[in-house]
């Protein structure tokens, strides 16, 4: 791996763990707006929520690709 593909790699960790952390804040305010019976703001922050989940996975999915293409078994 280049000095580049490391740096962008590091990047796409930084961004993997911001999204969980982004899932959560919408699963508070969900839990709110539910408390408030305001059951359509909640379930846009649920959908919300997954799609950062999501997010997430498609992340570990594209950095589990690249550490593959790399990894030598051999060693």
């Amino acid at each position: 791996m280049t000095g580049d593909t490391f740096e962008a790699a590091a990047t796409r960790y930084e961004r993997l763990a911001g999204e969980p952390e982004r899932a959560a804040k919408r699963a508070r305010v969900e839990a709110t707006h539910y408390r408030d019976r305001n059951v359509p703001r909640g379930c846009a922050h649920a959908f919300a929520a997954q799609g950062h989940m999501r997010n997430a996975r498609q992340l570990l999915d594209d950095l589990a690709v690249l550490h593959a293409s790399e990894s030598r078994p051999e060693l």
